[in-house]
């Protein structure tokens, strides 16, 4: 494992005939910030037709990338050609057949997240599906990709996945993809990096931070997420079979404010908030940090769950519009229970550290009062809509399938550990067993069915497609683990969430609730309470919820103050009972920990 500068992520293959599609990536205006991108088509159609993908594989969410692109023109031997735009994100270019067509176009890099692209005078970043134009009718052939340097700032380095043509030692210059699926699921990185390096599996694996801090621990960075790329690799293949990646790439983004990660077959794009990276002389393991590792967990485990073990509606993707699908419980939410569970699995976490990241997402689902309504596989469909466009009413409609998803997984693993068998099984018959590796969910139960000699249909009629809540509480006792419910926070017995300043400010009210019922709504501010004390009425200021209990006892009948619209409302509000709170918060808790190590293996005392 060694930490260094070099950014080049795989040696230089002798000079090759140039590819039928090249694309040249330029930093025009750092300040402005827009990339200027030159795309030659040697052999265009008379009528050629280019788009830019409205969405990115692993993001399910219409983005609209053409929103950025501006100024597209084209020529031919240097003469004009006509460019007609057909709707808001495909363009057609009447040409010569055969003759090299040229087409320029800027680009906008506002996005600093890892979907779109990004560039100021700190750092440049871009996936392909925000710059680079498809050729209509050849993306199958291979795609040239050359990035040039800025004169203003040579003191830069690039890293990507992709396989090098002929680069500089800092990483600019030429590469190659196969195809253009390859060069959009290939984002690059640019800027003043910390770049390390180590080999798990017998892959290099490359990691590199942008905005560090000058306390930032990479070594440790580096040996921890060693640790989580060797377990993933040993999961998928124990029989010591190579994976399948050439090299992979961590592009991590440390910012103020910032938490998210995109998968891709050779390479992620994180970001995180900089506090939360490992620092230099601090033992301790901080709770962001350990957050940080989940994250690396999840997106590397989709190395081989979605990327190449994936939907078979996604074969091929449809980068035109909505690519639907009922398994993101499985893609999704499988690999959300398999990201802490992997840090336990290391050593990284110990027993408590993850039953409380456990709890954390059960509580999630529980006080989510849409998974009474919605299937997990429904909200699967439904991402596009639902997912990515949260409001006030989501928590009502919907529930996640990323939480829901890692509790159906979890009760598939101890289902079948149960019945001898496990989810490591699973996951490893479906890798080796999916014809072209496309998963639908009768090859989910065909493998189950194989493992175990039985029918999995009631079970994921029940988990997947319906909406009672899991038997979680039944099947953690079998591996000596208590589901206790502990008291409701504030905000949970009265349905509320809620962000607390000087006054509340109420985000979502949640069905059925004390706070529905009296009539509350997502941007009411709630600036005080009117009770009836014993010695008459009284009211009082209140900046948080917990400074209910001190005016008004559990069971009370209050008036509480609300602002809506600028006009002042009294809203009659009845507080619930401590004992008749809906089982909405728990934590686990070992009964038996020999029962315990057929789950978890690496027990630690609880």
């Amino acid at each position: 494992m060694t930490a260094n500068t070099a950014a080049t992520t795989t040696l230089p293959v002798p000079p090759i005939a140039p590819a039928p599609i090249h694309y040249q990536v330029a930093l025009h205006d750092v300040q402005a910030h827009l990339f200027r991108i030159t795309l030659t088509i040697a052999q265009p159609a008379q009528q050629q037709e280019v788009s830019l993908p409205v969405w990115i594989p692993g993001s399910y969410l219409v983005r609209e990338f053409a929103k950025n692109l501006h100024q597209l023109t084209a020529q031919q031997g240097g003469q004009a050609c006509t460019v007609t735009q057909c709707d808001k994100h495909r363009w057609r270019i009447s040409c010569t057949h055969g003759t090299p067509l040229v087409l320029t176009y800027l680009v906008s890099a506002y996005d600093n997240s890892v979907r779109m692209a990004w560039l100021d005078q700190r750092r440049g970043f871009f996936n392909g599906t925000s710059l680079l134009l498809r050729i209509h009718n050849q993306e199958h052939v291979a795609h040239d990709l050359e990035v040039i340097q800025h004169q203003n700032h040579l003191n830069w380095q690039l890293i990507t996945a992709l396989p090098a043509i002929k680069i500089e030692d800092n990483g600019f210059g030429h590469y190659r993809a196969q195809n253009y699926d390859e060069l959009v699921d290939s984002p690059v990185e640019m800027g003043t990096f910390w770049h390390g390096r180590f080999s798990a599996g017998g892959v290099e694996h490359h990691f590199v931070v942008a905005g560090a801090p000058a306390t930032f621990d990479g070594e440790r960075l580096l040996a921890d997420t060693q640790k989580i790329c060797a377990a993933q690799i040993q999961l998928w293949h124990p029989d010591g079979s190579p994976p399948e990646q050439r090299n992979y790439v961590f592009m991590l983004n440390a910012t103020h404010d910032g938490y998210g990660g995109l998968e891709h077959r050779h390479s992620t794009a994180l970001i995180c908030n900089r506090a939360d990276l490992p620092r230099q002389g601090v033992a301790q393991q901080a709770q962001g940090y350990t957050t940080l590792l989940g994250l690396i967990s999840h997106e590397y485990f989709h190395t081989w769950n979605v990327k190449r073990l994936r939907p078979a509606a996604f074969a091929p993707y449809n980068y035109n519009q909505e690519n639907y699908t009922e398994l993101l419980w499985f893609f999704e939410g499988l690999t959300s229970y398999y990201d802490d569970l992997v840090l336990h699995r290391t050593g990284l976490i110990d027993t408590p550290a993850y039953f409380k990241l456990l709890a954390k997402t059960i509580n999630q689902v529980l006080q989510t009062p849409g998974r009474k309504v919605q299937s997990v596989a429904q909200a699967s469909f439904d991402a596009w809509v639902k997912y990515y466009r949260p409001d006030e009413n989501t928590a009502n409609a919907t529930v996640s399938y990323y939480t829901k998803g890692a509790l159906v997984g979890l009760c598939l693993d101890l289902q079948l550990r149960r019945e001898g068998s496990n989810l490591d099984a699973l996951m490893r018959h479906l890798w080796q067993h999916c014809p072209d590796r496309q998963v639908t969910e009768e090859r989910i139960l065909a493998s189950l069915h194989a493992l175990t000699g039985r029918s999995w249909q009631p079970e994921l009629s029940a988990w997947v497609h319906g909406t009672d809540d899991l038997p979680l509480a039944d099947l953690l006792a079998t591996f000596g683990v208590i589901l206790e419910s502990q008291p409701a926070a504030t905000a949970q017995a009265l349905g509320l969430r809620v962000q607390e300043g000087s006054s509340i400010t109420i985000r979502q009210v949640l069905r059925g609730s004390p706070a529905e019922q009296a009539g509350m709504m997502a941007g009411d501010e709630w600036y005080g309470i009117e009770i009836n004390a014993g010695h008459g009425p009284q009211g009082w200021r209140i900046g948080t919820l917990d400074e209910l209990a001190l005016y008004t006892p559990p069971g009370s009948a209050l008036t509480a103050l609300i602002a809506r619209d600028k006009q002042l409302l009294r809203l009659p509000l009845q507080l619930p009972p401590a004992a008749n709170q809906p089982l909405s918060n728990v934590q686990l808790r070992t009964s038996d920990n020999t029962q315990l190590t057929q789950w978890l293996p690496n027990v630690s005392l609880v």
